[in-house]
């Protein structure tokens, strides 16, 4: 009988052991940390920045970085860059940011009606995702820009136009997946209404793919952002982005590099730290994978 139980201890002790936790790979931390670090900087930039970044001074026009006065230099009219940066930064984010959430939320309705309708309100709703697909964003962007113009509440809208298609079939096929595994039904059998269904059962289900998505959305937002502007279609002056910067800077490129690479080196590392948490997080939340 003493053999019996110590033969099934060791069994027991192996069944009864916790599953070993999957540690979070340093570059997904080194993504964690960077964001956190542009995002304090974007709320702090009124109370951090040593100078306006509309702010001359002749007298240190083109000054190297590590000047007593310009830690990172300045440009050709004397303007502190690490302050242009930092207003930047906040800018770029605000556009990045408030774009991603108007195409998510568009894109997610739209979905949820072409789910829910079917018949030619989903053929139309698809057919405006193929039209917006097969579209180059960037020429519809400058189209919108040069006719209507340009002011930073119509250029964040313009950009919340970009990649709402991926949101709307996303939603659609998942809305379509739970309403086909019962839950959904049942809820509408006793007395919900649709917005409830999908608001309050279907749309939990289904946002750790729509945050995936996002996170893979918002550095392609900071890249287009940043195109535009360093065509000059985008953040308009005296106001200043990342992208504008850039632009900005590609004149001065052999003379003072400095203006340049500062906001060509925060937009490479925020896109790298976005596209590194997000693509963890796609493994993390994928079920298929766990």
């Amino acid at each position: 009988m003493a053999d019996i139980t110590a033969s099934t201890a060791p069994v027991v002790a192996s069944k009864a052991a916790p599953k070993p936790k999957k540690r979070i790979p340093l570059l997904v931390w080194f993504g964690i940390i960077w964001i956190g670090f542009i995002i304090i900087v974007a709320l702090s930039a009124d109370w951090i920045t040593p100078y306006r970044f509309t702010a001359y001074d002749l007298r240190n026009r083109l000054s190297l970085p590590f000047h007593p006065l310009h830690w990172l230099g300045t440009d050709e009219l004397g303007r502190d860059v690490l302050s242009r940066l930092i207003i930047s930064i906040r800018i770029s984010l605000l556009v990045a940011f408030g774009a991603t959430v108007i195409s998510a939320v568009f894109g997610t309705l739209m979905g949820f009606l072409a789910a829910h309708f079917r018949g030619l309100v989903e053929q139309f709703v698809l057919m405006l995702a193929d039209f917006q697909a097969a579209m180059p964003f960037l020429i519809l962007a400058l189209s919108v820009l040069a006719f209507f113009g340009n002011s930073l509440p119509l250029f964040i809208c313009l950009m919340g136009l970009y990649g709402w298609e991926r949101y709307a079939r996303i939603a659609r096929g998942l809305a379509i997946s739970a309403g086909a595994q019962g839950y959904a039904g049942a809820v509408r059998q006793i007395g919900a209404s649709p917005s409830r269904v999908y608001l309050r059962h279907i749309l939990p289900n289904i946002a750790s793919t729509l945050i995936v998505s996002m996170t893979l959305t918002f550095p392609e937002v900071i890249l287009l952002e940043s195109g535009l502007s360093f065509l000059g279609l985008g953040v308009q002056p005296p106001m200043t982005s990342l992208g504008n910067m850039v632009g900005y800077g590609r004149e001065y490129l052999t003379r003072a590099p400095w203006i340049m690479l500062a906001p060509a080196c925060t937009i490479v590392m925020t896109t790298l730290a976005v596209s590194l948490v997000g693509d963890w997080l796609r493994d993390r939340l994928d079920p298929t994978l766990r």
